[in-house]
């Protein structure tokens, strides 16, 4: 479910990724030779699943121009604040959607820009591409929270009227 949840926009989308991955678990479950761990080959499937289902219900809404990406924040890329996994991963889970699967397989699954490109049927440029554009987007809203974290709402107003101004 884990890795589901990091993929979907929901938890119901999160558990029909997890249903899909599971029927095709036991669809395949001939075809595991035991050289590997179980639980690796099942991530495998889990995240072959996902992908599908993002295909197949998000009509690859994968690429997004890197104008409008809401946190564009000019300055220090560090953030010296710590963020909690729970509170990361809800990060993640709203990053868009391109961004956040390329980010999820490259970071979190360790696939290479090669692979995810196949699995994904785009080029290895633009996985590369949305890997660092989510990488920037994440940084951003860190500092978004950090702002936030510290009270400062003169500086997350600041941060919204600047990006008005950009547009």
């Amino acid at each position: 479910m884990g890795v589901c949840i990091r993929y979907a926009d929901s938890q119901e989308e999160a558990e029909d990724m997890l249903q899909n991955g599971f029927i095709r678990v036991f669809e395949k479950i001939e075809t595991f030779k035991g050289t590997g761990s179980l639980e690796g080959w099942i991530r495998k499937i889990i995240v072959n699943e996902s992908l599908t289902y993002l295909r197949k219900n998000k009509a690859m809404q994968m690429n997004i121009d890197i104008n409008d990406v809401k946190y564009r924040i000019p300055g220090n890329n560090h953030v010296d604040e710590r963020v909690n996994e729970k509170d990361l991963l809800k990060m993640i889970q709203r990053l868009p959607i391109g961004f956040r699967t390329v980010f999820n397989m490259y970071a979190i699954e360790g696939y290479t820009h090669k692979e995810i490109a196949h699995l994904m049927g785009i080029s290895e440029g633009t996985s590369k591409s949305q890997y660092s554009r989510a990488k920037v987007h994440l940084q951003n809203m860190l500092k978004v929270e950090a702002a936030v974290g510290s009270g400062s709402q003169e500086t997350v107003i600041g941060v919204i009227v600047k990006n008005e101004e950009d547009r």
